[in-house]
């Protein structure tokens, strides 16, 4: 027997130390580690004492009471051990606790027993009699005490340690299986042999320690079990703003957070063990069909892919969006997870968003049509006076016409000198109706660009035409020069709208002539040149009006920035932007030098 027990703790020894040398190699030390460190110590100093007490026994002969004191030195391990077993389970519950005097109270009953183990010759409340047998050992009264409170402590340590163990990686997982183990050995092994339902030797607790210590060692270095930061799982998942809840393969709810009960006002014990769908049938706040959700389990429950529905539960007047996902390890079934994310406030904000964004959208459009009008307004100022000269001319030459038909003195050559006259001023009338007839197409279609986006195509001439048009007014009363250079055939189609284009452009060179005026600057230039680049048409509108500030380029096609101060809403390149990236499949991008100018590209696949 003493040869199977000296045995027994070498190999014990062995494998403790190897598991203390490799817990101390860990360079991260996290607060489980090292609790974990410190129950491995101790129980190598155990083990140690218990192997030098059976060579001292075999080897020399001791006094009488020279084993209780061995065994008083070891049970420093073993009367602190159920403490530290707990304050590992506490630690791996929540991930770490902040340690205060009132642990220290923990430790006042262990270390009474060590007192009082030491002392026992005096009083012999610990032990009336001590053997290494422990079916000779005879306990004291005080024996019951220390036994509950480690008990007490130790069944709560390894309850922690084996439920959230279960928690993190399932019940069915190895480390789970380890753990579990390494928990029951040493436990039932103490239980027979301080009830002495077995014939065992003192050694027996520490051989059992080392046993588990084992299993605890493969969940630690194979299964990673101390690697992984231990989560307090349920306070975590009960401070999320999401809730959820896991059925098993019979629908029936297994798990769920602190934030579903709240959101659909029920109790735990109302709905553990619940079949999903008798708890939709009698409670009214969960008002969704029964046969979409049957659906959607079904689906999620035969592929690895998220199911996504989204509900409005018209009683707790919230909108939620629910993902089912079906949960596995390692290809073994572990339930269906629903997770409902009230997205309430967020349709709330999106609609609210919406609204500012077309209210931003028609301010800026009305300023559109206010320079638009202005443009309208003074084109077709310049042709409707010369129409009206025209006419004037016109009336001139018929009295002259009518006056002279009786006339001896006016020859047939002098009708004919009239009737040119004529013909002139209604050639010119007709080049003014030619032009005001452009004027308006070019107007019409921005006033329907205004209201929708209709695709079609458009030439190269065209796209010059509706520019010059619509900008001549701008750039004339502010001085400024448009330099177009066209190095492409202007018979090119381009597909997409003209009017959505026209706006882009408009507004570009709009900001650079403002940009001009901000300076106070005239008889400047803006360079517009078309040229093909790969497969795209490139649109380059270069200033020279000092460039833009940094503040600005940060911001700029990100969110609405304007340089303008109260009078520009920063939509209009905002906007631009979307507009090319959205309708034309296009890129808008700009460089700019400080002191210098800028120059905005748009890219248009042809």
């Amino acid at each position: 027997m003493d040869n199977i027990t000296f045995i027994l703790l070498i190999i014990s020894l062995i494998t403790i130390g190897v598991v203390f040398a490799l817990l101390r190699k860990e360079k991260k030390r996290t607060q489980i580690k090292r609790i974990f460190t410190i129950i491995i110590g101790l129980s190598l100093w155990w083990v140690i004492l218990e192997l030098f007490q059976i060579i001292l026994h075999n080897c020399i002969e001791l006094p009488d009471n020279y084993d209780i004191y061995f065994e008083s030195i070891a049970s420093i391990a073993k009367c602190f051990l159920p403490v530290l077993i707990f304050l590992l389970g506490l630690v791996f519950t929540r991930t770490k606790i902040e340690f205060n005097k009132k642990y220290l109270l923990l430790f006042i009953i262990p270390t009474l027993t060590i007192i009082l183990m030491l002392t026992n010759q005096f009083h012999h409340l610990v032990y009336e009699k001590y053997s290494i047998y422990t079916y000779e050992t005879v306990l004291g009264p005080y024996v019951l005490i220390h036994q509950l409170y480690s008990y007490i402590f130790l069944g709560i340590g390894m309850i922690f340690l084996i439920q959230y163990s279960i928690k993190n990686s399932g019940f069915f997982s190895k480390q789970s299986i380890l753990i579990m183990l390494g928990t029951v050995i040493p436990v039932v092994i103490n239980v027979l042999e301080t009830y002495k339902i077995i014939k065992l030797t003192v050694y027996s607790t520490p051989i059992s320690f080392a046993f588990a210590f084992v299993l605890y060692a493969l969940a630690i270095f194979k299964f990673d079990f101390l690697k992984v930061t231990p989560i307090a799982l349920q306070r975590i998942v009960d401070r999320i703003s999401d809730s959820y809840i896991v059925l098993n393969e019979d629908n029936e709810i297994k798990d769920f957070n602190k934030t579903f009960l709240d959101t659909f006002y029920f109790l735990s014990n109302d709905i553990r063990n619940q079949n999903i769908f008798e708890l939709i049938q009698n409670y009214k706040n969960v008002n969704i069909n029964i046969e979409i959700l049957q659906n959607a389990l079904e689906e999620a429950n035969n592929s690895d892919k998220t199911v996504v529905l989204e509900k409005h539960f018209g009683k707790l007047n919230k909108d939620f969006h629910i993902e089912i996902n079906r949960i596995e390890s390692k290809g073994n079934f572990l339930g269906i997870l629903i997770l409902l994310k009230d997205v309430t406030q967020h349709n709330i904000d999106m609609q609210t968003i919406k609204d500012n964004q077309d209210m931003l959208v028609e301010k800026e459009r009305l300023a559109s049509l206010g320079q638009m009008i202005g443009g309208i307004a003074h084109n077709l100022k310049t042709p409707i006076m010369s129409i009206a000269g025209a006419a004037e001319g016109l009336s001139d030459l018929i009295k002259e016409y009518d006056s002279s038909i009786e006339d001896p003195e006016v020859t047939s050559e002098d009708h004919h000198d009239i009737a040119k006259d004529m013909n002139d001023w209604i050639d010119k009338i007709k080049t003014h109706l030619s032009y005001m007839s452009d004027i308006i197409t070019a107007i019409k279609g921005q006033a329907v660009a205004f209201s929708e986006q209709t695709a079609s195509g458009f030439t190269i001439k065209e796209l010059i035409n509706y520019v010059d048009i619509l900008m001549k007014h701008e750039l004339k009363n502010a001085l400024i020069t448009l330099n177009l250079q066209a190095d492409i055939d202007t018979s090119t189609t381009v597909k997409g709208n003209i009017n959505s284009l026209v706006q882009v452009i408009n507004n570009i060179i709009s900001n650079a002539i403002q940009a001009y005026q901000a300076q106070g600057k005239s008889n400047e230039n803006i360079n517009f040149r078309i040229y093909k680049e790969n497969t795209n048409i490139v649109f380059k509108i270069e200033d020279f009006a000092g460039g833009l500030p940094e503040k600005v380029q940060e911001k700029l096609f990100k969110e609405m920035v304007t340089t303008k101060g109260k009078n520009g809403t920063g939509l209009g390149l905002f906007m631009s932007y979307s507009n090319i990236k959205a309708h034309f499949s296009g890129k808008l991008k700009y460089e700019t030098e400080e002191g210098v100018g800028t120059s905005f590209y748009i890219e248009i696949p042809i």
